[in-house]
């Protein structure tokens, strides 16, 4: 069996087995934090109301198409459901991927790039503050995804999938986690995929709660954000 120490800054630190093992405390903390899961939403959806609709606003007038953007993506157990978000692409964005497809440079990953010639003006704004995330609260309302776990990646991403990275599918995918801390799109895919296992081995609502604290600095910073 091989092991590998994962440390991601102050009060962080995994040690990664590779090897099969619970997702996580007993049933007790995971239906805790089910449970804090939806409340945390429904708190923070009314709070945002009026961020929700300065953002509407903005969206509407500098660009056409609709205001949010839904696209199917893997959850837990490989269960699809419609994740939502503050569209921030030009309308017809998934058709231009061929344009962008030379600047991939996060295998197995689909691009996000810095530059991408498809985001609109609000858009990398919204993308930079991670506020096209926001519209994710009504899936961890609805108990598709969680305040806290591995990103959800897209269905043609999840195809490419081994093995040891189905192992991110053992759990409910979150608004942000390990990885939003820790850099996000600047990672390689490989540290990407460590700090993903390593949160999904060692979880805890300690961890949870140190990752949410961790999440505005990350956000503010906008580190990774494209």
């Amino acid at each position: 069996m091989t092991s590998e120490q994962i440390t991601v800054g102050p009060g962080f630190e995994f040690t990664l087995t590779h090897a099969p093992r619970r997702t996580g405390g007993h049933r007790l903390q995971l239906f805790v934090k089910h449970g804090l899961d939806r409340a945390a939403a429904a708190i923070l959806l009314t709070l945002a109301l009026p961020l929700f609709l300065v953002i509407v606003v903005a969206i509407r007038l500098t660009s056409s198409g609709p205001v949010f953007y839904r696209q199917e993506r893997p959850g837990l157990h490989g269960r699809l459901f419609k994740m939502w978000k503050f569209r921030t692409m030009v309308v017809g964005a998934e058709h231009r991927l061929p344009e962008v497809l030379h600047l991939h440079r996060n295998q197995p990953l689909f691009p996000k790039l810095p530059d991408d010639p498809r985001v609109t003006r609000v858009g990398g704004f919204l993308r930079k503050y991670s506020l096209d995330e926001l519209p994710q609260l009504f899936n961890v309302l609805s108990g598709d995804m969680s305040l806290v776990g591995p990103r959800p990646h897209q269905v043609g991403e999840v195809a490419l999938y081994g093995p040891r990275e189905r192992g991110r599918l053992r759990v409910r995918p979150g608004l942000t986690g390990l990885w939003q801390v820790s850099g996000r799109s600047a990672l390689p895919w490989e540290t990407s995929l460590a700090l993903d296992l390593a949160y999904i081995e060692e979880w805890s609502l300690a961890t949870d709660l140190r990752i949410l604290l961790r999440t505005p600095l990350a956000v503010l910073r906008g580190d990774g954000a494209y």
